[in-house]
């Protein structure tokens, strides 16, 4: 079969691979390289990388729906499209390119978390289960017919990262399938109810910014829901502290919201409903190092967030 995969971050590498061990014949669209870290050094997206390892031709367009971006997919005539966290919405042209129609590989339970963020706003919302869907895409944001699903349990503790992780290699097993079941005539679209839906958006820094009259597990979530990026944080004294880690506890204080307290050489938070203890942070300039370290260089007790 002729694939034009379309993704571009790390997520997106197993269903990638998956389709290079199938034999199908493929190319890549990504978004462009860019600039990374302090140094802005120019970086190819991850999907770029495998694909030219695999000897796999690349197309980058800041815009698919460009008329050179949708030149380049007419021209490869692909059966299907297959699509994973791309980052661009495809237009109604693009769509009516592949014979085949489009698949996308989603990282929710649609019609639950639509959008550009379903792993990190799973998390952040304290959910307990979430999965991987394929879905016909339309026009609309991820409002196309559902195909297959497969659903995993977040951890207590899963952060973004991990669970990201596992999806997307729950992802390319799930892509797999729906592929076979393509090929065999027994695959079934299944209409969303827009009834259920929930959206999700792109996050900012600022949706990191931690806010201390919630709940403990409330905050311990946002914390694991925004780490690595764009990673929880708080004001110390009128400068931004990044919070990575973060670890339920048992340990009361009947301190104010947001205040800080160091005990025994480890550090709490204190929250609307008690206390949350911090295990690893970053203060501006410095390494990200655990709170024992970082108290026996700044003291902490006392002080407050916000």
């Amino acid at each position: 079969m002729r694939i034009a995969f379309l993704g571009t971050p790390e997520f997106a590498l197993p269903s990638l691979q998956a389709l290079i061990d199938r034999g199908d014949t493929l190319a890549v669209f990504t978004q462009p390289d860019r600039p990374v870290g302090r140094k802005a050094i120019l970086t190819p997206p991850p999907v770029k990388v495998l694909a030219e390892q695999n000897g796999i031709p690349v197309y980058q367009f800041e815009k698919i729906r460009s008329a050179e971006g949708r030149e380049a997919l007419g021209t490869f005539a692909p059966d299907l499209v297959v699509t994973a966290a791309f980052g661009q919405l495809l237009s109604a042209r693009n769509l009516a390119i592949p014979r085949l129609g489009t698949i996308n590989v989603h990282g929710s339970l649609l019609p639950k978390y639509r959008g550009a963020s379903p792993i990190q706003s799973a998390i952040i919302a304290g959910e307990t289960e979430t999965g991987v869907t394929t879905m016909m895409t339309d026009i609309g944001m991820d409002t196309g017919d559902m195909l297959l699903k497969e659903s995993t349990p977040i951890g207590p503790d899963e952060t973004y990262e991990q669970l990201s992780d596992r999806l997307a290699v729950l992802g390319a097993g799930l892509l797999l399938k729906t592929l076979n079941a393509l090929e065999s005539g027994t695959l079934v679209r299944i209409p969303q109810d827009p009834a259920e839906a929930t959206v999700c958006h792109m996050l900012t820094k600022e949706d990191g910014h931690i806010d201390c009259t919630k709940s403990a597990k409330a905050v311990h979530d946002l914390v694991r829901g925004t780490n690595p990026w764009p990673c929880a944080f708080a004001l110390l004294d009128g400068q931004p502290l990044k919070i990575f880690e973060t670890r339920r506890t048992e340990e009361s204080f009947s301190d104010a919201s947001g205040t800080l307290r160091a005990r025994g050489g480890r550090l709490y938070l204190c929250c609307a409903d008690g206390a949350l203890e911090i295990v690893s942070l970053q203060a501006g300039g410095k390494k990200r190092m655990d709170a024992q370290t970082f108290l026996r260089g700044c003291a902490l007790d006392g002080k407050t967030l916000c």
